[in-house]
Formats: C-alpha cells, sequence, structure tokens
C-alpha cells in the first residue's frame, strides 16, 4: 500500500486577493489563495444558503453603494470552485457534496447527483452493511471437524478444516505467531491421544456460494497480493512470498514462503549475462494454479522477491495444518485436499462428524478496524460475503421474486435493503462487489453523505467512525494533511483507481460544527511534462486540499463587500 510524503503546510486565502475572491460570488472571479482566474461558461454549480435569510445590511450613507453580504457558504462555495475549475480539471469531472451535520443543510454540493467510481469507498457501505447485518461483537469461526472416533490412538477417517470467511486467520491477532491457529487445532487433537490419521485434511471453503473472484476484477490483477480469492477458508491474508535468484552462477532458485503456497511453480527462467531487470517475468493464468517463473537474470544478481496471491488458499491452510499436525507427532497419511463451490461436503453434518476444537475471530468490529484503516480489500470481500451468508439463512429477498443463487447476490440484496432504509434511491448507488476493485461499482456524493449521516445514528456509530483512517495519523491518510486544520481531525475513507480518486468522510470545522463529505475526481488523468513525467499536484493531495478548505470552514472572515 503506497503512502505519500508528508504534505507542506498551506497558505490561506492573503488580504491581497480578498476582493477579487468577493467578486466570485457575483460570477465574475475567485481565487484560493492565489489571483483570481477567469469563470468559464462551465463554471461549477453549488447549492447555497436561501439569500433571504441572510438579508444585505441596510446603507449607512446615501453616496455609498449598498454593502453585500457575504455568507461563510458562500466564501467555502468560492473557494473550492476556484479550486475545481483549474484547466487541468478540465477533461475531469468532480463530484462534492458536504453536509452539515448539525441541521442536515447542504453547504455545498456539485455533481452531487452523479454517479462515479467510488473506489475504496465501497468499503464505507460493505462494512455498515456487515455491522447492520451481524452487529460489532460477531465473531467467525473455523473450526477442524473429524468424521470418525478414534480408537487406540488412530483416527480411521478424515480431518476437515472448515472455514467460514474468517480474514484473520493467520494474519490477524496473531500476525506474529502465524502459527497460533494450526498450532491450537493440532494441540487439541494431540490433548484426545491422537497419533495417526488413516485418512486426510480436507480444506473445506464451500460455506460461500460462489466463485471466489467477484465481478468487474481485473483478470491481470488477479495474480497479485491485493487481489487475493475471497476464499471461505483464506489463511495469512491469501498470500504467500516468491524469492528467484541465481545459484552458483545458474539460474534459477525459485522458493515460496510459506513451501505450500497453493500455486505449482513452472521454472523457465534462464541465466543472461545481458538481462535487465525487467527481463524477468511471472504470470499465473486466470483460474490456474500454475505459475510460471520466466525470462532472465543475471549470474550475480540480487534475488528478487515478489508477494503474490495464492492460487488456492484452502489448500495453503490445509497444508500449514499438516505442518502443524507433525510437529505435535501426528501422522496424516492420505495428504491434502481442498474443496470449493460448487463442490459440498456430505460429511458436515453427518452423524458420525464430530467438533475437535474451533479457532475463533476477533469482534467484527476489530475486523472493520483494520479492513477501513488500512482498506484491505479481502477483509471488505469477505465481510460482504459473511452478511450475505447471513441474510442466506434468514431467507428473504423480498424485491426479488426469486431466491439469490449466490452468497455474494444475497449480501446485493441486503445492501438494497440497507440504502432504502436509509433513503438512498436505488439508481444513486450500484454496489457489484464489497472492494471497491471493481469498475463496476457506483455511487453518486450525495448518496455517501447520507450513508456517512446515517452511520453516526446507529448502534455501531462510534465503532464505523473510528475506524476510519485520521488524517497525519493512521491508516491510508497517516502521512497527509499534516500541518494543516484537518490533522487529527479528518477521518476519511480513501480511494484509487486508475483515473478515479475519492475521499469520504467526517470532519469538524474551525467554528466546531461537524460535517459529512464525498469528494470524487473521475476521468482525471494527472499532468505530465516532456519526458512523460508527472508534473503537478498529485490526485491524493487535491482531494486534501478540499477537505482542508472544510476544516477552515467558519473561520474565514465575515467583513462585507462594499
Amino acid at each position: 500500500m503506497k503512502r505519500t510524503p508528508p504534505l507542506p503546510h498551506r497558505r490561506h486565502l492573503s488580504p491581497r486577493w480578498l476582493a477579487p475572491c468577493l467578486l466570485l460570488i457575483i460570477g465574475v472571479s475567485g481565487c484560493a489563495g492565489a489571483p483570481p482566474a477567469p469563470v468559464t461558461s462551465a463554471a461549477p454549480a453549488t447549492a447555497t444558503p436561501d439569500p433571504t435569510r441572510h438579508p444585505a445590511p441596510t446603507a449607512t450613507s446615501p453616496a455609498r453603494a449598498p454593502a453585500t453580504s457575504i455568507t461563510p457558504a458562500q466564501r467555502l462555495a468560492a473557494r473550492i470552485n476556484a479550486f475545481i475549475s483549474q484547466p487541468r480539471f478540465a477533461s475531469a469531472q468532480w463530484g462534492i457534496s458536504v453536509v452539515s451535520l448539525a441541521d442536515g443543510d447542504t453547504l455545498y454540493a456539485h455533481n452531487a447527483d452523479k454517479l462515479g467510481i467510488p473506489a475504496s469507498n465501497t468499503k464505507l457501505y460493505t462494512t455498515a452493511l456487515a455491522l447492520s447485518t451481524m452487529g460489532a461483537d460477531a465473531r467467525i469461526h473455523t473450526t477442524l471437524y473429524a468424521t470418525a472416533r478414534p480408537r487406540r490412538g488412530t483416527l480411521d477417517g478424515d480431518l476437515i478444516l472448515y472455514g467460514r470467511g474468517d480474514p484473520t486467520l493467520g494474519a490477524g491477532s496473531d500476525q506474529h505467531t502465524p502459527n497460533a491457529w494450526s498450532d491450537h487445532l493440532a494441540a487439541a487433537l494431540a490433548a484426545r491421544g491422537i497419533k495417526r490419521v488413516h485418512g486426510s485434511i480436507v480444506a473445506d471453503a464451500t460455506w460461500f456460494d460462489g466463485p471466489p473472484i467477484a465481478p468487474g476484477w481485473e483478470a491481470r490483477d488477479l495474480q497479485s497480493w491485493y487481489v487475493p480469492p475471497a476464499s471461505a477458508l483464506t489463511v495469512n491474508g491469501n498470500m504467500f512470498y516468491l524469492s528467484v535468484g541465481p545459484h552458483d552462477g545458474l539460474c534459477c532458485d525459485v522458493n515460496t514462503s510459506p513451501e505450500s503456497s497453493g500455486a505449482n511453480i513452472v521454472n523457465l527462467a534462464q541465466t543472461d549475462p545481458s538481462a535487465s531487470w525487467s527481463d524477468l517475468g511471472i504470470y499465473r493464468p486466470p483460474g490456474s494454479t500454475q505459475l510460471y517463473v520466466y525470462g532472465g537474470m543475471q549470474p550475480r544478481a540480487k534475488t528478487r522477491h515478489f508477494v503474490l496471491s495464492s492460487p488456492d488458499p484452502a489448500h495453503m491452510a490445509g497444508e500449514l495444518l499438516l505442518d502443524a499436525l507433525a510437529r505435535y507427532g501426528i501422522s496424516v497419511s492420505g495428504g491434502v485436499r481442498s474443496l470449493h463451490w460448487p463442490q459440498t461436503d456430505a460429511a458436515i453434518g453427518a452423524p458420525g462428524t464430530r467438533t475437535i476444537a474451533s479457532v475463533v475471530s476477533p469482534p467484527l468490529g476489530k475486523i472493520v478496524h483494520h479492513t477501513l484503516k488500512h482498506s484491505d480489500n479481502l477483509y471488505a470481500e469477505l465481510l460482504m460475503l459473511a452478511a450475505g451468508k447471513r441474510l442466506s439463512e434468514r431467507g428473504n429477498c423480498p424485491d426479488r421474486t426469486r431466491a439469490p443463487a449466490t452468497t455474494l447476490a444475497w449480501a446485493r440484496c441486503g445492501m438494497r435493503q440497507m440504502l432504502a432504509r436509509i433513503g438512498i434511491d436505488k439508481h444513486h448507488a450500484l454496489i457489484e462487489e464489497g472492494s471497491g476493485l471493481s469498475r463496476k461499482d457506483l455511487v453518486t456524493p450525495r448518496a455517501t453523505t447520507r450513508l456517512l449521516a446515517w452511520a453516526t445514528h446507529q448502534p455501531f456509530a462510534s465503532v464505523y467512525r473510528d475506524a476510519l483512517p485520521l488524517a497525519g495519523v493512521d491508516g491510508t491518510l497517516k502521512h497527509r494533511m499534516r500541518n494543516t486544520l484537518a490533522n487529527d481531525n479528518v477521518q476519511a475513507k480513501t480511494g484509487t483507481l486508475r483515473y478515479s480518486y475519492t475521499l469520504s468522510g467526517y470532519v469538524t470545522d474551525a467554528a466546531g460544527q461537524p460535517l459529512v463529505f464525498s469528494l470524487m475526481l473521475e476521468d482525471y488523468a494527472r499532468p505530465t511534462d516532456a519526458q512523460d513525467r508527472r508534473a503537478g499536484p498529485s490526485p491524493q493531495h487535491d482531494l486534501d486540499a478540499v477537505a482542508e478548505m472544510l476544516a477552515n470552514f467558519g473561520r474565514m472572515p465575515t467583513t462585507p463587500a462594499r
């Protein structure tokens, strides 16, 4: 996950440019700490308070023109308008909604009802659905079953490692001891006196109905660590480490950690004295467990390291359990095999199947905390599916004549019901999956501010808000908006896909007024120089600039223009 460097302190509006700025609100010009820019025919529309509620003061001298009262909301609109009207945004689309939590008034709106790609702002919707469906105290169990009663230290049957979508297994509260979960299960089996298993470890990932890849995920990303499959039996974040390096001048040593990653390595790499850094390649066809290492490396090149997604996380979990059983002196004759949808496991629920032990996740509230602070795609998708599974057990999808066929479809049904309760139009929030990786997800800025405002009145309000990254302090905002009024103030979810950038959350303005906001910058290609190097501020810097204006709102001068 990329981190941006600390931002310099921004200039505030200087008296030198105050008069031109004030003229913007009558359609002449505007500024944001710089000389006024002309307003084009496509000047952004804003929502401002009714001017009849703020009558202009009476003139005190017949020789002077009447004074015009400039409201704080109008000053805010002038600053934002000037900023988003810069020529570099001419081909992009801004969508902005800013609402007061105190009275529900819209302080600023620009394209607030236009759909855009939320990217990881989708996680705001996903976590709200999970919390409202299951509650912040819910926990997820991963269970070890045996298909027969052990006799004289021998189990004549299989062990079933049954996952229910816990994203923290080996990567959550026990991340510094990632084998704790498998050692716990192995110890429970050893405590029953079992030394031999005449059967297999069945790594069962059939809890969720449907494929582990959500619609709209890009095929080229599927081998990347940040796009792991959403398996019901998940371990170590469904990631593994790959190292490739020369050995005694020959090519190439290829190693994985853990050893049993679920990928079948095919090493095609060769030694090449003229090879460059980019000549070494890694490729796994979508839907395949074959991972090809190809290309060339120089004979004395340094070892290269990669972090990749496992094509079969369930099998990887089973292998890790097998290793733990060996540490406890338990042998398994049949090795590991994995089960996935649409397969089923007849042994689950059968009379002879008995529970050995379970590993329990942290409370859902802590899982949400990690999801939002670190924008974890796997956690978000598994939360979406967990909510869908709970809803499928209830068996009610009122806006469909037929029951959904997959767990994800049940989750979408629950999402539509939640949005209806909030009062969000069904055409203003179209959520296809839980992480925000899909460009099929579409929302409007106003829908997001309504979601955020609604969440403040829910039982999980503090869990939800505290899970958001805090500007300049932690999560994906740790290095952003430092040395500004937004620092340790803005609590917001970031979002980035190529050409789509978002930031939505909460802020307290300089007058102490709580606000909710959603900023969406769509179809924006960052300018480049003659050498095709990035030029000018980053899109994240631009979003932060608007958020800082909101943090400063309420401390702007209120002297009337004359």
